[in-house]
Formats: C-alpha cells, sequence, structure tokens
C-alpha cells in the first residue's frame, strides 16, 4: 500500500473525520512533514474559494490551515453541493459543471474516479505525505457499487485506512466491528487500525472493551481521543451555538435565521467565540427573540429559502424586530433576500419579488463569482478585510460600503458578499461597535484556529501510538 499516504474513513457521518484529518495535518506539519490534505469527494453546501479560482469544501480548506498551505482545487476534486431532496450542483476541478440528480448518483460518480485520482497523484507528486478523508460511512451497502469516496477510491489508489468511531454517540463498538464485517476481504485487509474519538471518562473503564475489539477485529486501536472543546468551523454541524446561552438573555443576542438550504454557515463562528455574545440558530419566529441582530446567512437556494421564510411567518417578526430598533444582516444569499428584487437567467428557476428592504437588485446568472479578497475598509477605519465570494448573483453593490454591499438608510440593515469578513478581529471589533457591542476582544479569529489545532495536534501526538504514527513522519526524520 501507498507509503505516502492515509486515508481516516468513519463509521458514519458526523464522527470526527474532518477534525482527525485536520489534526493529523497539524501534527505532521509541526514536525517538518510536507503534508497536504484530500477529499475525493465532499457532499457540503459550506464551501472556501481556492488560491488557484475554484471552490472547495469547507473541511478541505480549514486541513490545509492546519497544513500551512493554501487550498487547491486538488483537495476536493469532486463537490456536491445540494439545492433540494432530488437535485445538486456538481462541482468538478473547482467548477461548476452541472447539476446531479439523486437517481443518476452511482452511476453518474463511477465516471469522476479518473479525475480523482488525477487529483490524488498530482499532491502525492507535490508533498511528502497527504492525508485523505473518507465521506460518511464505507459500509453502507447501498453506496458500495461505484463508490469513489470511501474504499472504492482507497482501492484504486492502494492507500492504508484507519477506521474512526464515535464513542460520545454510543455503540461504538458495535459500529467498529460491524462496519468491518461489512467489508470485503481486500478492503477490510487495508484497515490498519482503528480510533476511538470523543471519549469522556476515566480511560481505564476501557480497558477491557478495548482487549475485546483488537482480539474480535484483529485490528489494533491507534488511541482513544478526549472529547475536546474546539473552535473550529463545523461544514455540516453548525448548532453547537445553540448550547451556553446566557439563560437570562443578558449580553449581545444574536438569531441566525437557519433556513433549509443555509450555506456557509461558518461566517458567525467568530461571531459567536466572543465573549458576552450569545448565539443561536433559530428555525420558527418563536426562537427569535431576545435577538439584538439577526443574520440571514447564505443560501444555496435563495428563492426557496425566501419562501420558507414567508411561509414561516419570519417577514412580520423581523418588522417588529426593526421597529424595536433591532438590526438585519445579510450575507450573500441572505443580502439577496433583502433587497427589491431577484431576476434568475435560469440558475434557480424562477425570479422573486424580495423583501424591499435594502436599496439593492440581484441578477442570477449562471456564470458563479468566485473571488478572494483582502483589502482595508473606508469605511470602517481602514479596517484590514478578509474572505471570499462565491455567488450566483450579479447586485448593484456599492463598492463604497465595503465590505458591505448595501445598507439601509437608517443603518439597521446590512448586506454583503463577502464570506469570512469577521475574522479580522479589529474589523469585527469595529463593525460590531455601531451594531451596539462594545466589548468585542477583537482577536483574529485565525489565531483562535491555530489554537485549537495545535491542541488537537498535542492531543493526537499524546494519544496515538508511537508505532502507527512512525510511518508518516518518517521522511522528516530522514531528511
Amino acid at each position: 500500500m501507498g507509503n505516502n499516504s492515509l486515508m481516516i474513513q468513519g463509521t458514519a457521518s458526523g464522527v470526527g473525520k474532518s477534525v482527525m484529518v485536520a489534526g493529523l495535518c497539524r501534527l505532521l506539519a509541526r514536525n517538518g512533514v510536507s503534508v497536504a490534505p484530500f477529499k475525493p469527494q465532499n457532499m457540503s453546501n459550506n464551501a472556501a474559494v481556492t488560491v488557484d479560482g475554484g471552490e472547495i469544501g469547507r473541511a478541505q480548506a480549514l486541513q490545509a490551515q492546519a497544513c500551512g498551505i493554501e487550498p487547491t482545487v486538488d483537495m476536493n476534486p469532486v463537490l456536491i453541493k445540494p439545492e433540494a431532496d432530488e437535485k445538486a450542483q456538481l462541482i468538478v476541478r473547482g467548477k461548476v459543471v452541472g447539476q446531479l440528480e439523486a437517481r443518476r448518483f452511482r452511476k453518474d460518480r463511477i465516471g469522476w474516479l479518473g479525475t480523482v485520482l488525477e487529483s490524488f497523484y498530482r499532491l502525492q507528486s507535490q508533498y511528502d505525505v497527504v492525508v485523505v478523508e473518507g465521506a460518511g460511512s464505507p459500509s453502507e451497502p447501498n453506496l458500495r457499487e461505484g463508490d469513489i469516496a470511501n474504499m472504492g477510491f482507497a482501492e484504486a489508489a492502494d492507500v492504508p485506512v484507519w477506521l474512526v468511531g464515535d464513542i460520545d454517540c454510543g455503540g461504538v463498538f458495535a459500529s467498529l466491528k460491524g462496519s468491518l464485517d461489512i467489508l470485503s476481504d481486500s478492503e477490510c485487509g487495508r484497515v490498519e487500525a482503528l480510533l476511538i474519538n470523543r471519549f469522556r471518562g476515566n480511560l481505564a473503564l476501557l480497558d477491557d472493551a478495548l482487549e475485546w475489539l483488537e482480539r474480535e477485529t484483529e485490528k489494533p486501536v491507534a488511541g482513544v481521543i478526549p472529547y475536546l472543546s474546539l473552535e473550529l468551523p463545523e461544514e455540516d454541524a453548525p448548532y453547537r451555538h445553540a448550547l451556553g446561552q446566557n439563560s437570562d438573555g443578558s449580553g449581545f443576542n444574536i438569531a441566525v435565521i437557519a433556513y433549509p438550504r443555509m450555506s456557509n454557515h461558518d461566517d458567525i463562528d467568530p461571531l459567536a467565540s466572543e465573549a458576552g455574545v450569545n448565539l443561536r440558530f433559530v428555525r420558527s419566529t418563536d426562537e427569535l427573540q431576545p435577538a439584538d441582530l439577526v443574520i440571514l446567512p447564505g443560501s444555496k437556494h435563495v428563492v426557496s429559502d425566501l419562501e420558507w421564510l414567508r411561509s414561516r411567518g419570519f417577514v412580520p417578526a423581523l418588522e417588529q424586530h426593526l421597529r424595536y430598533g433591532g438590526k438585519i444582516l445579510g450575507l450573500c444569499g441572505g443580502m439577496q433576500m433583502l433587497g427589491r428584487e431577484i431576476k434568475d437567467n435560469g440558475v434557480e428557476g424562477g425570479g422573486s419579488e424580495a423583501l424591499g428592504w435594502l436599496p439593492l437588485s440581484t441578477v442570477m446568472l449562471p456564470e458563479k463569482t468566485l473571488r478572494r479578497v483582502d483589502q482595508s475598509s473606508a469605511c470602517f477605519g481602514d479596517e484590514r478585510v478578509t474572505g471570499y465570494e462565491i455567488h450566483h448573483g450579479d447586485s448593484n453593490c456599492d463598492a463604497s460600503l465595503f465590505p458591505f454591499a448595501a445598507c439601509s438608510g437608517d443603518g439597521q440593515i446590512w448586506g454583503s458578499y463577502l464570506h469570512g469578513m469577521f475574522e479580522q478581529g479589529p474589523f469585527r471589533k469595529t463593525w460590531l461597535g455601531t451594531m451596539g457591542f462594545s466589548t468585542s476582544d477583537g482577536i483574529n479569529q485565525h489565531q483562535r484556529t491555530m489554537d485549537s489545532l495545535d491542541l488537537l495536534a498535542d492531543v493526537l501526538e499524546r494519544e496515538l501510538k508511537p508505532e502507527l504514527l512512525a510511518p508518516l513522519l518518517k521522511r522528516s526524520r530522514a531528511a
């Protein structure tokens, strides 16, 4: 099997594959190993713009950051962005190539294997080690035929695998053993080790269970990773921000409306990390208050999510919020909803009259805007702002308001196309001050992220068996 790569697969979605890959990447990079992340196929509406002008899954951008390198389209050659239950936007090597229908998914994906392998081999030629992330579980019987995301890729690329399970969810021993039982003999032989994630408590309590697992599976347990509180962007689980709110509603309250096709929700992570900010995701008007600021985040299907807002009674609730002096921020698709109208040139299948609260009109165009941004904001103290644009709409933006595109006359409603604009602490502090929150710490989110990645790498270096890490570290030691 390939000696400069390792693939992390999981017993299910959400067991920690993305985080484990990020942690391993950070651990290797700190030890002088030239390392890159890779995910053959990702399904997520949370994307980032790469240095080579494409879009990839947000998790791979984070993993590249852990490596200390810029993300490229090779790190996630196939990205699927769901638009509806039976339809998704297909992105190959960073560019939209069409739509994907659920009924053709298994058949169509077989043709992407060559593209996936080409990107993987290119990364292998450029870096000492490539750490690969699987998708979902390799043991789903309905998805195994034609698979390119898990064992199908691992077999084609001859990559060893570690299988991770989440003990915090319960049933981790059954899920690890059961997953191996479903695999073919060759696939099972490819699994070099098992990994248990998110353990709380005294490790000695697991001794008998770990011995049983190693005996029954004939696989070593690479390590048991404790439950960690990390400030890392979540690709598909934003609702962690609903926890730990002040029950009396004190502090600065932010409500983020979580419509069905919400995208790029990691935009709000820097706000949620502020001490004194209580941020929560809401899906009904009953949950909207108390709120000093309401955020309409990005959307993968703006017209549908706008209709959802109307059908759930959010429009009168937001009007009431404004009458009482509340503020609203629309990001990307959320901003488009706040404008006067959305005209559609065949992108989403129909336009709409928007809410009319911002002096903005949008035309949906087939060509997607993908742009990284790094410049100062003249209207906010010349503070540096970084981020990226990723959208189909073309709007009559007011460039003088950068990083915002529009603002209501009374200053209560703001809109921006720029994802990630709150990453820079000084700008975030300045803008939050205009919103009524005066105690921002002004810390750059990059620093918070790197602190969490270093904590994760510390734990992995301590908990993983040295003999299993050695093959990944040996190149730096040889140097």
